[in-house]
């Protein structure tokens, strides 16, 4: 007989079964096997351990930031020191981590599985794209390597276009930017013709799983903006080289052309770092809620909104920079509509847990953490957008805080979900719950410590990036010293939850991949979406049969969850 379960209807003899996996997993696992592979999971497996190496990097420069400004005066660096590493964790973690870290990694394993696809449209493109990330990442290195650069990781000019001190490290970095930037376009662009082109039979545009609709999204902003920073950089490059007047004054140029330039890429880059973890949180929070999601066409279409709209604010960063009062009263209200399609998802993720039920699972603390921090992001959002509060707030360390509530209460912290929601279906074991559960409470209450009290400290009027600020009042010298101390212990607590989490993930992996042993089952959490109906770890093609999809992912009955209850 034809079996169903979820959504796949296997043919008689395709139940899972676990002798399946000898045979597919490790029929080859030597190294030139993996590095050169056409198969989207391995190559995902290692965008993974690239973007967590290069997380390690980056966030060991934020440590040491920290560490410094526990003292006014500064005690373990001098300014160029200090101005070399924040830069550095600003490139590494922006352009090597948070911009990659869910479509490159977790994008690359699971859309295939999602969609009912044996792998993307264009597999060796698709390996070529990671080379091509590895390649740009070695000349972000060489920039360290001889001897950074202070620009901060904008690159702005005129300090770009006239850095003398170490000057192959500014080629070295927008060279490696430029070729990051090929890589996100040739990814982009597989990902949007493997969703167009390769979807399982019944598989509607409706049916699609929301984290698809966010990597469709996110897809289209890194082919339609990339290319604004990769001729960017590029022009950065050439007037170094040639002493040509484009950005430098003092060539004939225009500084303030950069920004707009840069802009125009960099704030529809936010949500090529966000708009994947929207997805995430949608795919965790139905599956551990138990409960059909609420508003999906509505969440569907915010995404594709805030790809668009997401476009047409990049002003908002130049408030100060001399721009006309009508662009900036028209790029004032262009940020505060975007707030609606994100407004739409948070509302629908809410009314999605009310009634559900739900399991406080890793995933879903993660989740639950991304909504609370995320939230605190966008509504802090509101005063920067604001035209008289932004030329108080402009450049200060609440400008730190709202960026990081953003990018790290946002990408990190659903990057962080999906890993533990997909970690067993990837690797087939599961990682230990208990100090799953432990890290992630130590993750939001170190990173809420940490950056929380920025906000406090930026209204007072601590300037951002800046090495020291032992030259104030008496008052403010001692209140600006009490808030970095307190900032400087959360990113403690902060990293040790993060160390927590790498070290039972090390363990689960040890367990799973190394030594084979598959405990995980194929759906551990009750997934409705076509990834969860292969074995785990998938093979080689994904699905021993090819799936048909019957229903949409999200369809969690009141039979289903009444059965959860107990009932």
């Amino acid at each position: 007989m034809v079996t169903t379960t979820g959504d796949v209807a296997s043919a008689p003899g395709t139940e899972h079964d676990d002798s399946h996996l000898k045979d597919f997993i490790h029929a080859d696992s030597s190294l030139s096997s993996w590095l050169l592979t056409l198969d989207h999971k391995r190559i995902g497996l290692m965008y993974l351990a690239s973007i967590l190496t290069f997380f390690f990097i980056g966030g060991m420069f934020a440590i040491l930031i920290r560490l410094e400004l526990l003292h006014p005066a500064g005690k373990f660096f001098t300014d160029d020191q200090y101005n070399r590493i924040f830069t550095l964790h600003g490139a590494i973690m922006i352009f090597l981590f948070l911009i990659p870290s869910i479509p490159a990694a977790l994008g690359n394993i699971f859309l295939p599985l999602q969609l009912g696809a044996k792998d993307v449209a264009f597999p060796r493109l698709n390996l070529a794209s990671f080379y091509i990330y590895i390649f740009g990442a070695i000349f972000l290195v060489a920039a360290i390597l001889s001897g950074g650069l202070d620009t901060g990781w904008t690159f702005y000019t005129p300090y770009s276009s006239t850095y003398t001190t170490y000057p192959m490290a500014m080629l070295y970095s927008t060279l490696g930017v430029f070729i990051l930037g090929f890589s996100s376009i040739l990814t982009g662009l597989n990902f949007i013709v493997t969703i167009h082109k390769m979807r399982a039979p019944g598989m509607t545009w409706r049916k699609m799983p929301l984290f698809l609709w966010a990597i469709y999204a996110t897809s289209i902003i890194q082919l339609l903006a990339t290319p604004v920073l990769a001729i960017t950089v590029l022009l950065l490059f050439f007037e170094r080289i040639f002493q040509i007047g484009i950005f430098d004054p003092a060539l004939g140029g225009d500084p303030v052309l950069f920004q707009h330039f840069f802009w125009f890429y960099s704030h529809p880059a936010v949500y090529i770092m966000v708009l994947p973890g929207f997805g995430v949180i949608s795919e965790v929070i139905a599956t551990h809620a138990r409960k059909r999601i609420f508003g999906y066409v509505p969440i569907a279409a915010s995404s594709v909104a805030i790809a668009l709209i997401g476009f047409l604010v990049w002003g908002h960063h130049m408030f100060v920079s001399g721009q006309s009062a009508v662009a900036s009263v028209i790029f004032s209200f262009l940020t505060f509509a975007i707030a609606v399609p994100t407004a739409i998802k948070v509302f629908s993720w809410v009314t999605t847990l009310y009634g559900g039920s739900i399991r406080l699972t890793t995933p879903m603390l993660h989740a639950l953490s991304f909504i609370f921090l995320f939230v605190i992001g966008g509504v802090t959002g509101i005063f920067l957008a604001t035209l008289a509060t932004d030329v108080h707030l402009h450049d200060t360390y609440f400008v730190v805080a709202h960026f990081h509530y953003v990018m790290v209460g946002g990408t990190l912290v659903a990057f962080l979900a999906g890993l533990h929601h997909w970690w067993p279906k990837m690797f087939g074991t599961m990682y230990n719950e208990f100090w799953g559960r432990i890290a992630a409470v130590l993750i939001f209450l170190g990173f809420n410590v940490t950056f929380f009290v920025q906000f406090v400290v930026g209204t007072r009027g601590m300037p951002r990036r800046y090495h020291t600020y032992a030259k104030v009042s008496k008052e403010l010298l001692a209140e600006f010293q009490m808030w970095h101390r307190i900032s400087t212990f959360g990113s403690w607590i902060l990293l040790l939850g993060l160390s927590i989490t790498a070290v039972y993930l090390f363990a689960s992996f040890w367990r799973g991949f190394i030594k084979g042993k598959f405990d995980a089952g194929d759906n551990p959490w009750g997934g409705k979406s076509l990834e969860w109906e292969t074995q785990s770890p998938p093979v080689v093609h994904n699905f021993v049969n090819d799936p048909v999809c019957l229903h949409g992912p999200y369809e969690y009955d009141e039979i289903d969850r009444s059965a959860e209850k107990g009932h």
